[in-house]
């Protein structure tokens, strides 16, 4: 008998002068005889955190019915073509963030600092930081040994503030929401070409005189991997030959815009509070980072992505919307209907923002399905009522498939103060990786399964 069929490893690397690209899964690295549910298995669940900074404005996000009957709230109604792969979860709380007797100040740092804990982190201005492990790195622990990186810690602010940022509390629990141990946080990139070349070349290094060299350089990354990728495209099918050509097309385009954006960011602002590489702009800096964390996803590179779309107290404005005013201000209305609605607005530019970027996953072949099936994705903030700076009844969003394990299209309500924990208990065991106790957590949430 004769097997034509012939299996490429999934852990297969294009390799050049400076380069490591990993391949998407492809059909040819499937075994001769592997049937459909084979393919399936091929695909791994991956685990990603959206956060958004400063509050929502509650009644613009809740949907007032609860069950598959629910209508979309005008802050969610960009995601309303994803209802099939949504969860809208209402009622969790970080009880944890919550002042305790003889303490003051510090929502936004206690908030932030508790998003994937649920620990009370201890008030200090910088020595002796003290907070708990995140559950995304209890998952990039296990899930790290099957891929280059462990996990991956991005944001769009800067994160390099120094000193004290929140009452009394240092800067180092608003510039982070991912912590490896309960005194060290773990640094979030906000350079797109730091992560770029994190991702694709020889180092993780995010020194500035690298990257200025890396400009200079006449190739890009895929010409120096030329040989090799063309060594592989002679042994694709057609199917898979034009899957890992639109794959290297991505990788090639990202490279591009980002060279594009530091050249734009240096002409018009020429000054260093704005680090090279960064885009002028909120939404092609946002759009640079979600492309990121897809090729990691689609190369297999990581399976854990944590990501800060805003650092709590952030002030950043969103002049392409028309909001001049910074962001943190406006959350404190005092009931000004004027500045609700324009926090309203950028809540809801959020949304938009990231539903873009599970339209490019949904739009991404992986295994049997695409990677917003294979993914779960936490979406939401650790302030529900940034004018009272309430941490329950939390804005929280799972979008995604998780490997068939999670039936969206609910609005799912909790009894009061639930421990957003309980939510993370329940995603680790659907990972396989079950514990009985995370921060302040109660129970699991046995409802999120299908």
């Amino acid at each position: 008998m004769m097997i034509f069929k012939k299996a490429i490893p999934r852990r297969a690397f294009l390799r050049g002068l400076g380069a490591t690209i990993a391949l998407p899964l492809l059909e040819g690295m499937v075994p001769a005889f592997a049937t459909e549910r084979d393919v399936a298995a091929k695909a791994p669940t991956r685990l990603s955190f959206v956060y958004v900074p400063n509050g929502i404005i509650m009644d613009k996000w809740t949907p007032k019915t609860e069950g598959a009957a629910f209508e979309f709230t005008p802050i969610l109604e960009p995601l309303a073509s994803f209802r099939d792969r949504l969860l809208v979860l209402s009622g969790l709380a970080h009880n944890a963030a919550n002042l305790q007797p003889g303490e003051s100040g510090g929502p936004h740092a206690r908030g932030g600092a508790a998003f994937l804990t649920g620990i009370h982190l201890k008030r200090t201005e910088g020595a002796g930081l003290h907070g708990g492990i995140s559950v995304d790195q209890i998952v990039a622990k296990e899930l790290g040994q099957h891929t280059q990186l462990a996990s991956l810690e991005l944001a769009l602010d800067s994160t390099e503030f120094v000193g004290v940022c929140d009452g009394d509390y240092s800067c180092a629990y608003t510039n982070t929401i991912s912590w490896r141990t309960p005194t060290t946080p773990m640094p979030m990139e906000n350079n797109p070409r730091g992560v770029f070349e994190r991702l694709f070349g020889d180092s993780d290094s995010t020194d500035p005189a690298s990257r200025l060299t890396r400009i200079q350089e006449d190739r890009s990354i895929l010409d120096w991997v030329s040989e090799d990728s063309a060594r592989y495209l002679r042994k694709l099918g057609p199917s898979d030959r034009s899957k890992l050509t639109e794959y290297l097309d991505a990788i090639r385009d990202v490279e591009r815009r980002i060279k594009l954006a530091e050249e734009q960011a240096s002409r018009e602002l020429p000054t260093l509070e704005r680090p090279p590489g960064i885009p002028a702009t909120f939404a092609e800096h946002a759009k640079l980072m979600f492309d990121l964390q897809l090729l990691a996803y689609q190369g297999d590179l990581t399976r854990v992505i944590t990501f800060m779309m805003g650092r709590e107290i952030t002030t950043r404005s969103y002049r392409e919307i028309g909001i001049p005013d910074p962001h943190h201000p406006l959350t404190h209305h005092s009931g000004d209907a004027g500045m609700i609605a324009k926090v309203v607005q950028i809540n809801t530019y959020h949304a938009k923002t990231f539903a873009s970027f599970l339209e490019r996953l949904r739009a991404t072949p992986d295994g049997d399905g695409s990677l917003l099936d294979h993914l779960m994705i936490v979406y939401g903030g650790a302030i529900s009522d940034a004018n009272i700076h309430r941490h329950d009844d939390l804005p929280i969003l799972l979008v995604g498939g998780g490997g068939g394990r999670i039936k969206g299209g609910r609005h799912l309500a909790y009894p009061k103060d639930t421990p957003m924990t309980n939510l993370y208990l329940t995603l680790l065991d659907m990972l396989g990786m079950p514990l009985e106790n995370l921060g302040d957590s109660s129970g699991k949430l046995e409802l999120l399964a299908v």
